[in-house]
């Protein structure tokens, strides 16, 4: 009787549910959001009190688009992955219909000269954000059906990049270069990833970087932006402003910061401070401790999302895995862009640092992916365990 008391028992913990999501990636980002939080009631507590007599109104804002985050994510969480290969195309399509929709007078919402916003009220969505998620569901799924042609045939990266240069142009004309040149990238490293020949990836990538630059020197804003980066302190009152503003938040800051709240750029001295440059107020306020402990939260997220696509590619879940590395490639590539942007080592751009800036767009749309990425790791779990098949 004993010994089946111990086999049963055995059993029981073979056969036993696996930890539900991830904890690691679950920390990382609750450590993340959690700066975040505090960063931008930091950065934003002088600016609201003056504009909107609210000294918390962004930290309040932001909370909002935590908590409609959270709810959606716990829903979507419970949706099995084959779900999003079902609709990839009916998502990709919606999207470019609001792209479109984004650009009509009366329709889109204009901030600071572009029309990127959509929605009544309060309720307002940026669709670039909607995009990014949308190709990289698209660009999985294709990845997938493709696979063979992708890697003997240079039609199979050809046909994607119509579409791709569609959505690009749709971008460019609210205008949004940052977000075209993210989703641009993260699409050619997908494409990278599942196998695709090194000349024709080659090729290319010297196509999409001269469309690049052809469009950067297309325009006198894009050209005083590129011009501006590499030498900010020869217009510091003009186009180096607000780059000047940062590099000098950056130098205060020192090796442990000037301390929390006591950034002197915030103040009216560093246009979106808690948005675009959040960083610099990092680097002011926590100094370069602050700013490893950020980069160090951010590569080990990246890099965790990169082994749970790794292990669904093991089981056979290719397209849990090509997604997988696409929002891990997005993410990383938009907090690279965003804090090199904020270091001076790039041409200005409207990016993000994603889960941290303010933006209850980006906030919305990141809450979703952490979410697909808990549950492809979740699915990872029950195949493993010979409660799902493959």
């Amino acid at each position: 009787m004993k010994m089946a008391g111990i086999g049963s028992s055995t059993a029981r913990r073979t056969m036993s549910p696996p930890v539900p999501y991830d904890r690691w990636l679950l920390f990382t980002v609750a450590a993340l959001v959690a700066i975040g939080l505090l960063m931008v009631a930091s950065a934003s507590i002088v600016i609201s009190d003056k504009q909107l007599h609210q000294p918390f109104y962004y930290l309040y804002r932001q909370i909002v688009g935590l908590v409609l985050g959270i709810l959606l994510g716990s829903i979507i969480v419970q949706f099995d992955i084959i779900l999003w290969k079902k609709i990839d195309t009916i998502l990709l399509v919606g999207t470019v219909l609001l792209l479109a929709l984004v650009l009509l007078p009366g329709v889109g919402h204009t901030v600071n000269g572009s029309a990127r916003w959509i929605g009544y009220g309060p309720l307002k969505i940026q669709v670039s954000e909607l995009a990014k998620f949308a190709v990289v569901i698209y660009m999985a799924n294709y990845l997938v059906r493709a696979h063979h042609e992708i890697q003997t045939s240079i039609l199979g990266f050809i046909k994607p990049m119509a579409l791709l240069v569609l959505i690009g142009l749709l971008l460019l004309c609210e205008p949004d270069f940052g977000a075209t040149a993210v989703i641009m990238t993260t699409a050619l490293g997908m494409m990278f990833l599942a196998g695709m020949r090194l000349q024709y990836f080659i090729m290319l990538f010297v196509g999409v970087i001269l469309a690049m630059a052809a469009l950067a020197i297309s325009e006198p804003y894009r050209i005083a932006r590129l011009t501006t980066f590499l030498n900010p302190w020869a217009h510091p009152f003009n186009s180096g402003y607000q780059l000047t503003q940062a590099l000098i938040a950056f130098g205060r800051g020192g090796w442990f910061g000037a301390g929390l709240g006591e950034s002197i750029q915030k103040l009216f001295y560093l246009p979106e401070a808690h948005t675009d440059f959040l960083f610099a107020v990092i680097g002011e306020e926590l100094g370069f401790l602050g700013m490893f402990v950020l980069v160090s939260l951010f590569t080990f997220l990246v890099l965790r999302i990169f082994w749970v696509g790794r292990q669904a590619q093991k089981l056979g879940r290719h397209f849990a895995g090509f997604l997988a590395y696409g929002f891990g490639l997005w993410l990383a590539m938009q907090f690279t862009v965003s804090m090199g942007v904020n270091l001076g080592v790039l041409p200005t751009k409207g990016l993000t640092l994603p889960l941290v800036s303010y933006g209850g767009s980006s906030m919305l749309v990141n809450c979703i992916v952490i979410a697909v990425l808990l549950r492809i790791d979740y699915e990872n779990r029950m195949v493993m365990m010979g409660l799902k098949d493959a």
